[in-house]
């Protein structure tokens, strides 16, 4: 019996390895922490692309401080979002959904609404729900990407109460990502990765190559199991999907966060001009140009990633 000389190729962590039924993930929002100053827990953004930024370190103990260094960041566009409509849950599940008014055309054309609104909040009995959560659609018409909205839910910061006063405030008004998240703050950006399509077990786990004399292929592995028990396991590497699998990037910075009349991005390359809101983030950010990203508050917070003190010069 020949000792083994490598792990195992691949994650268990991340199986079925099959596409992701849809764009934007699902979150779990009771997991993340209660911060009664934000009110919405996260919103809707679309990746523009990779530059380098030529930031000042001001980071206390950094081996770089006062000093200027570059770094990769992403651009993220977030064009305002509305509410759809309100969510009322009891003991976790949704009890009662009450659509709102002044839906614009786009997303009309994609899902069946009535003419006029059945209820309204203020109709509602608060006393026999325990959490409320609002459907958001992005505006993404403001942007080159697209004209059909993204519908996602969110979980609002806050008591009860302060949650349902947040909700009839901004009844048919525009929110801005400059109202959810501020500069300097960490967030989890959780969206898919770029999509390979079917793909060999070498690229997709990252299998060694055999020897070039194999009579079976090189591209493969050398034994699908032994002959009992008589079946292939799951874990055998494999042909299949790669890419288009939902990912988290957890404690990313935000260096700077603009109005789309502050800034001047301009030409980049595989999305065009940034017409609306948009946040710079520290590092990379999963999927290709225009790919949904869901940006949420983070579900647990690094003092590493937290004292970081990054400011922006210029970006190239």
């Amino acid at each position: 019996m020949p000792s083994k000389k490598s792990p195992r190729k691949g994650s268990l962590q991340f199986w079925p390895r099959k596409r992701s039924s849809k764009l934007l993930p699902r979150v779990n929002w009771i997991a993340i922490k209660d911060d009664s100053s934000k009110n919405l827990k996260g919103f809707i953004g679309y990746k523009v692309g990779m530059v380098s930024a030529n930031v000042r370190d001001s980071t206390e103990n950094s081996m770089t401080k006062g000093k200027r260094i570059t770094i990769p960041v992403t651009i993220i566009e977030c064009p305002t979002m509305k509410f759809f409509s309100v969510r009322f849950y009891k003991d976790k599940n949704i009890v009662k959904e009450i659509p709102m008014g002044g839906i614009d055309k786009e997303l009309r054309r994609k899902i069946k609404l009535p003419k006029s609104p059945k209820g309204k909040v203020d109709d509602v009995s608060l006393e026999s729900f325990d959490d409320v959560r609002v459907l958001c659609y992005s505006q993404v018409k403001k942007t080159n990407i697209k004209k059909t909205p993204d519908l996602t839910e969110i979980a609002l910061g806050g008591s009860f109460d302060e949650k349902i006063k947040f909700i009839k405030e901004n009844v048919g008004k525009e929110i801005s990502v400059l109202d959810v998240f501020e500069k300097n703050n960490l967030v989890d950006l959780r969206g898919l990765t770029k999509g390979h399509g079917f793909s060999g077990p070498v690229k997709r786990f990252g299998i060694h190559l055999k020897q070039h004399k194999s009579e079976k292929g090189r591209r493969r592995p050398g034994s699908l199991g032994p002959w009992h028990p008589a079946r292939v396991t799951f874990r055998v590497p494999m042909a299949g999907q790669l890419g288009m699998f939902t990912r988290v990037v957890y404690n990313s910075k935000v260096l700077d966060i603009k109005k789309a009349e502050e800034g001047n991005i301009k030409g980049i390359k595989n999305f065009g001009d940034v017409k609306s809101d948009y946040m710079i983030v520290k590092g990379s950010v999963q999927g290709p140009e225009k790919r949904q990203v869901l940006i949420t508050s983070p579900l647990r917070e690094t003092k590493k990633q937290l004292k970081k003190n990054l400011e922006i010069i210029e970006l190239r």
